[in-house]
């Protein structure tokens, strides 16, 4: 490469070099709430903007979201409830800066996406309907198609982005983060799944590129999250150097209809907003077994909620609880949830008639790529906002609906910031090229190349096709070369075998799902570990170290491709989800230790934040109170203070 570079660790993944490149002032990466807001916000500004997304455009993890979205919208309510609702649901673990920023934008940010044209449900009357999920003291949760709020949320982003004609490359995996000589942002490579307009490994050049990538509920055999939700926007930041900050903190959804022991991938969910309009959780006998539990019962914290089907389950010795609500009535049911109960009916379940198998399954990534409240990540001109990213407001536990608008908030200011960020360049711009002009008025044009210099710099660079972005001046400046030698790029990291994605899954299951244990973490790391190392091995050239097993004891290395990078991204999120989870001696919010049941705010009212250093090594820190503090870029790692996180290690604080 030819003034880029792979970014600071030097690791990346296992692919062939970039075949072709197009230029930007800013990519997305993902298409749901976060990601089309923030593209949207930056290409009505005028930046070039490139929307890249791994499956088609409405694909993404915001059109299964059902219950609805949070605001203060509702006579009576204010900011300032939904913030301490926000505070408890959190566990003592939210930035409250950053939660007072999303209930007090939030009104406003779910008004401008009613204006591009998201139609919610409203009363008789035209007001927007509103319901209570868990953990609100309000009806503040709109709701759009009764139970289908994402999917007119993605449906109105969608079609604004068409109308918008913003330039998109879809069914593409990101793969890595690219920077320039001085360690910023310059894009990203990726990968074209044969539908898309390119084909094969490509770069995105851009100085400023968006993670909104969504979760990585997959690392788990069952879960509510599509198939793409495989930790690849984490994975990314991880290796670019970016910090990540409190990934023990999965939310389990309690609510997931089961459909059997074995049952694994996406499982249907089954709206928190059904208990919002009376269902009860009750067991085999029809006993409701929340009342008394929780001053709100059915409607207390997700945690709490998952926690006490998890511990009526175990009492029973059974794998499920039931969700009744047969006092709806067919109408009901058809009207205000439509596709629950088509899921439902579709798996030989009648809720109309019947109670609803449930049990909780992985849902929410409370964690994520540590960010600021511009978005801004440790890696400068790298930002996150939505499920990939950890902004502070959800803490150990996020509030039922505060998802879909903490992405549609934190993105409007990604994209305020980017365009300042640009606006500044473009200044400095000109007044580098005013003070060339008056340089050169001193100096005699003979062949005119002093006048044109500043001029063939930006004709150097094609503007993306279609949108209204037309400034790509700053991605000019960055020079990328797609076709370079393979052998001057850093040392990849070992891919795993796609065989062994369902390993990862039931390692994560068994030893890190809704309960935890010190015994059953290390277990899991230790495993996890197996799993890294044999990669290593199997990826270790002739003559190295690794190398020397016999043929019959080294592992056949994975070839490049979509599925094995996705099982590598997968286990690395896996292992820093695990070593910090094993880290965190305490239960907190949707962290729950069997063996440190209690909250222990003393020393664990804090922030765990990883890095990976260059040598592959993962390092904790925790912060010293509850509150992120400035996003810095990342220093260089002291290596020899930074060991590997083995299975029976607890690294320094």
């Amino acid at each position: 490469m030819t003034g880029i570079r792979h970014h600071a660790t030097g690791i990346r993944l296992t692919a062939p070099a970039p075949g072709w490149s197009i230029d930007a002032d800013v990519v997305v990466v993902g298409s749901g709430v976060a990601g089309l807001t923030a593209a949207l916000r930056c290409a009505a500004a005028g930046l070039a903007t490139v929307v890249v997304t791994k499956a088609r455009l409405d694909d993404g993890s915001t059109r299964w979201a059902q219950g609805g979205i949070a605001a203060a919208l509702g006579e009576g309510d204010t900011p300032e409830q939904h913030l301490d609702d926000t505070l408890v649901a959190g566990a003592g673990l939210c930035d409250e800066d950053a939660v007072r920023t999303l209930v007090t934008e939030g009104p406003d940010a779910v008004r401008r996406l009613i204006g591009t044209g998201a139609r919610f449900d409203t009363t008789d009357g035209g007001e927007i309907a509103l319901t209570r999920e868990g953990g609100h003291h309000r009806s503040r949760i709109a709701h759009a198609g009764g139970d289908a709020t994402g999917a007119e949320i993605s449906r109105a982003l969608v079609a604004a982005v068409r109308e918008a004609a913003l330039r998109t490359i879809e069914n593409a995996l990101v793969l890595d983060l690219l920077t320039d000589a001085d360690g910023r942002t310059a894009g990203v490579t990726l990968h074209v799944m044969g539908e898309g307009r390119h084909d094969g490994v490509g770069a995105v050049r851009a100085p400023a590129v968006v993670l909104a990538t969504g979760g990585m509920g997959q690392v788990f055999s069952a879960t509510t999250n599509p198939a793409v939700s495989t930790g690849d926007g984490v994975a990314l930041a991880l290796r670019a150097g970016a910090e990540v900050s409190d990934l023990e903190f999965v939310q389990f959804h309690p609510t997931v209809l089961y459909l059997g022991a074995d049952s694994e991938g996406q499982q249907p969910l089954v709206s928190e907003a059904v208990r919002g309009e009376g269902a009860h959780l009750v067991d085999a006998s029809g006993t409701r077994f929340m009342v008394g539990q929780h001053e709100l019962a059915e409607l207390a914290p997700r945690d709490i909620v998952a926690k006490a089907i998890t511990r009526r389950m175990e009492l029973h010795g059974t794998e499920h609880m039931y969700l009744d609500a047969r006092h709806f009535g067919a109408d009901m049911w058809e009207r205000r949830f439509p596709t629950i109960l088509a899921a439902c009916r579709a798996h030989g379940i009648d809720p109309v008639t019947e109670p609803i198998p449930v049990a909780p399954a992985a849902h929410y990534a409370s964690g994520g790529v540590h960010t600021d409240l511009r978005g801004r990540t440790t890696v400068p001109g790298l930002y996150a906002c939505g499920e990939v990213a950890c902004t502070g407001v959800h803490g150990a536990n996020r509030l039922a609906s505060n998802s879909l608008l903490e992405g549609l908030v934190f993105a409007e200011r990604i994209a305020a910031d980017i365009v300042e960020q640009a606006n500044d360049a473009e200044h400095m711009n000109g007044a580098e090229q005013a003070n060339d002009a008056e340089r050169a008025d001193g100096v005699e044009q003979t062949n005119g190349v002093a006048q044109t210099d500043s001029a063939a710099r930006a004709d150097d660079v094609e503007p993306a096709a279609g949108g209204t972005g037309t400034r790509t001046s700053a991605a000019a400046d960055r020079p990328l070369s797609a076709t370079a030698d393979p052998a001057a790029l850093p040392a990849p990291s070992p891919l795993l075998d796609p065989e062994q994605r369902g390993t990862v899954q039931r390692i994560m299951t068994r030893g890190a799902g809704v309960l935890r244990s010190a015994e059953s973490l290390a277990a899991a790391a230790e495993a996890l570990e197996a799993l890294h190392d044999g990669a290593v091995r199997a990826a270790a050239p002739d003559g190295a170290p690794d190398a020397d097993a016999p043929d019959a004891d080294r592992p056949k290395p994975a070839e490049p491709g979509v599925e094995a990078w996705e099982a590598t991204n997968l286990l690395l999120v896996s292992r820093v989800l695990v070593a910090a989870a094993r880290r965190r001696e305490e239960t907190r919010g949707c962290h729950w230790r069997e063996d440190r049941p209690e909250r222990d705010d003393e020393n664990w009212r804090r922030h765990l934040v990883v890095r990976l250093t260059p040598e592959r090594r993962l390092v904790l820190r925790r912060t010293e109170t509850a509150a992120f503090g400035p996003v810095r870029p990342a220093q260089a790692p002291d290596c020899a203070a930074a060991p590997p996180i083995h299975p029976d290690d607890h690294p320094d604080d």
